[in-house]
C-alpha cells in the first residue's frame, strides 16, 4: 500500500503560471514600451527573451486573456488590453458593488482579532501619508484584508480580476493633488462603522469611497 503524500507537499509551479505572473507584472509596470496598452504581444521575441517554447507561453497568454489583462483578436494574435473611459466606469461600478457588499459583511461577521488586524493597517496608512507607494501598498493590503473577513471567495475572485483591470488605467487616482488625504478619510468612516458593528454604515463608507476614487481617476 502507497504511503500518502504529506498534505503540506505541493506540487512545483506550472512553467505557463511562472510565465504568466511575469507578463502581468510586465503590464502592470510597463516596464518594457512592448508592453504598453494596446500594444501587440510579439511571441516569437517573448519566448527567445524568456528561453522557453511557444507553448507554455501561449498557455500564460491565454491566463491573461481570462483576467481581461489581453485581448485576441481573429488572426491578429493578442494584444495588451486598452481600458476606455466606459471600461473604467464598468468596472468601478461592480467594484463600488462588491466592495461595499463585503464591508457590511465584515461590519457584521468579523472577530475582535479581525478588528484588530483591520485597525493595525489603518493605523499604518495614516502614517504612510508621505509616501505613495507605501500607501497604495498598505491600502490594498486594507482591502484584502477586508474581504478575507467578509469570507466569500467567489466575490474574492471578482474583486481581484477587477482590481487587475484596474491596474491598466495608468492614471492613478491616489496621485491627484489631495487625494490620499480625501482617501484616508474616507478609511476613517470605513473603520469607525466597522468598529461600531454597523452594516450599514460600512456599506455606505466603501461605496462612497470607490465612488470617491472613481471621480479621482476621471
Amino acid at each position: 500500500m502507497n504511503a500518502a503524500v504529506p498534505h503540506d507537499r505541493l506540487k512545483p509551479r506550472a512553467l505557463y503560471e511562472e510565465v504568466a505572473e511575469l507578463l502581468r507584472q510586465r503590464i502592470f509596470k510597463a516596464a518594457q514600451g512592448d508592453m504598453e496598452p494596446g500594444a501587440w504581444i510579439d511571441e516569437l521575441k517573448l519566448a527567445a527573451e524568456y528561453g522557453i517554447s511557444r507553448t507554455p507561453l501561449r498557455e500564460a497568454i491565454k491566463v491573461l486573456a481570462t483576467e481581461g489583462l489581453v485581448t485576441m483578436k481573429m488572426r491578429r494574435g493578442a494584444y495588451v488590453t486598452e481600458v476606455n473611459d466606459k471600461d473604467l466606469r464598468d468596472v468601478f461600478h461592480l467594484m463600488a458593488v462588491l466592495e461595499a457588499d463585503a464591508a457590511a459583511a465584515a461590519a457584521a461577521l468579523a472577530t475582535e482579532a479581525q478588528l484588530q488586524e483591520l485597525e493595525a493597517l489603518h493605523q499604518q496608512l495614516g502614517k504612510a501619508t508621505k509616501d505613495r507607494v507605501k500607501f497604495f501598498a498598505v491600502n490594498e493590503a486594507f482591502h484584502h484584508k477586508l474581504l478575507e473577513v467578509a469570507n466569500n471567495r467567489w466575490r474574492d475572485q471578482m474583486v481581484a480580476d477587477l482590481r487587475k483591470v484596474m491596474k491598466l488605467n495608468r492614471a492613478q487616482s491616489l496621485l491627484k493633488a489631495g487625494r490620499i488625504e480625501e482617501s484616508l478619510a474616507e478609511h476613517n468612516a470605513i473603520m469607525a462603522a466597522l468598529k461600531q458593528r454597523n452594516p450599514g454604515a460600512a456599506q455606505a463608507a466603501m461605496r462612497a469611497h470607490i465612488e470617491s476614487g472613481q471621480e479621482a481617476a476621471g
